[in-house]
């Protein structure tokens, strides 16, 4: 079985150096590595480039290719470029875990498996990051392995299966690897899901940065006409309290207006309950509220814009 290691890259001098000491360190190599840069302004491709030597000394054959676009672009140009029968795909800002490509491509052993989505797992430094990552991540009670969609911070496939799917959707700049995933599942190909192929994803650092994540996933999906429940959810949740608050202007109704202190506290200690116990800090009060507002907000105008792209 000839592995090929693919990433994308673009201004990422913080994180690349922890992606590439993470691969160079697991418990089977692949046969080949290769990047492709979009076109970085800072000190990227020289890390990369820094690396080189190591790269080798494992006997990893290595490319590192410069391909301006976004990462739909960047993933289709590696896998053009690699010669292996199966892909494998992390992203910069994760660490793998030593036995993650093991674990990845084992299942390959079966010839009827045709993708293995892998799982990641937040790696956090300090409590917002800690309170942030169950917004943004599957967290382990709530998996279904069913219907696990793989994402390219930890996801393999077979070459073949990428040509099956036209590749990944170069129209996209935000969440295409979730596009690409659903043509698969509307393809019916063959998914695996394999928990103990983890990549260690690092969360954004700030409430800013947390807010642009989810602005360009909602964007992405709205783009793809991708519309989840739980989004749905929130434009509901929002609806009714905006038709209640104009109501209670309206009306100065002390009823309705203490009625919406009682959902807004509600709403907060529910935003509480549903994330404290992965977090199980008392600071995480106060934290996992805002993140809950902060993301709700972004997931709203990153739908409202996406849609409004394209026509609604």
């Amino acid at each position: 079985m000839k592995i090929s290691f693919i990433t994308t890259i673009f201004n990422e001098e913080k994180n690349v150096g922890k992606l590439l000491d993470s691969l160079l360190i697991q418990s089977i190599k692949p046969t080949e590595l290769i990047i492709v840069d979009g076109g970085s302004i800072d000190r990227t491709v020289s890390i990369i480039m820094d690396y080189e030597s190591r790269i080798r000394e494992k006997n990893i054959l290595f490319k590192c290719l410069i391909k301006s676009g976004n990462r739909s672009i960047g993933r289709n140009e590696a896998i053009k470029n690699a010669t292996g029968d199966i892909i494998v795909c992390s992203d910069a800002g994760c660490i793998l875990d030593k036995n993650w490509l093991k674990n990845i491509t084992s299942p390959f052993s079966n010839d009827k498996v045709e993708v293995v989505a892998g799982y990641y797992s937040g790696k956090f430094e300090n409590i917002f990051q800690k309170c942030l990552i169950p917004y943004a991540l599957v967290m382990p009670d709530r998996i279904d392995p069913k219907n696990f969609l793989p994402a390219t911070r930890s996801m393999a496939f077979r070459k073949t299966i990428w040509k099956r799917a036209n590749g990944f959707p170069e129209e996209y700049s935000h969440n295409e690897d979730f596009v690409f995933a659903n043509e698969l599942k509307k393809k019916k190909v063959n998914i695996y899901f394999e928990k103990s192929a983890i990549a260690y994803w690092i969360p954004r650092n700030n409430l800013g940065s947390a807010f642009i994540m989810f602005y360009k996933f909602a964007l992405g999906d709205a783009e793809a006409r991708i519309f989840r429940p739980k989004v749905i959810l929130i434009f509901i949740r929002y609806l009714l309290g905006v038709i209640l608050l104009i109501f209670a202007v309206m009306s100065k109704s002390d009823f309705i207006l203490y009625a919406l202190y009682f959902i807004l506290f509600m709403y907060i200690l529910w935003s509480i309950a549903k994330n404290y116990k992965y977090v199980l800090d008392i600071r995480a009060i106060l934290i996992l509220p805002i993140v809950q507002v902060v993301s709700d907000v972004a997931v709203i105008s990153g739908t409202i814009k996406g849609l409004l792209k394209y026509g609604i």
